[in-house]
């Protein structure tokens, strides 16, 4: 009978969940980022965009250099689009004698 520890398994079953337990993944920062994106377009432009560039930029591996996942990549110019959008609706809506209605 096998105690505590000493096993008859040595390995662990599945090598590709064992490389890293810090934090997500990748893929799953490109999708979070896709999703802040789009959900940046409606609501709180001006906080989810940039949510969204750094989960994009996160998602890429920290580099411009090489192309990056395609999630990772839409993250980025639709975070990017969102935030020049939300500074410009901020910009009219700030502007003296001209309201939102």
């Amino acid at each position: 009978m096998a105690g505590f520890g000493q096993g008859t398994r040595r390995h662990p079953r599945s090598r590709g969940r064992t490389w890293s337990r810090s934090g997500p993944d990748r893929a799953t920062l490109g999708i979070i980022g896709v999703i802040c994106a789009v959900a940046g377009f409606f609501v709180l432009g001006i906080i989810l965009g940039p949510v969204a560039i750094v989960c994009g930029w996160l998602a890429m591996g920290r580099t411009w250099s090489r192309s990056g996942p395609v999630p990772a990549l839409v993250a980025l110019v639709l975070g990017a689009i969102d935030t020049l959008l939300a500074i410009i609706w901020l910009a009219g809506a700030a502007a003296p004698g001209s309201g939102l209605l």
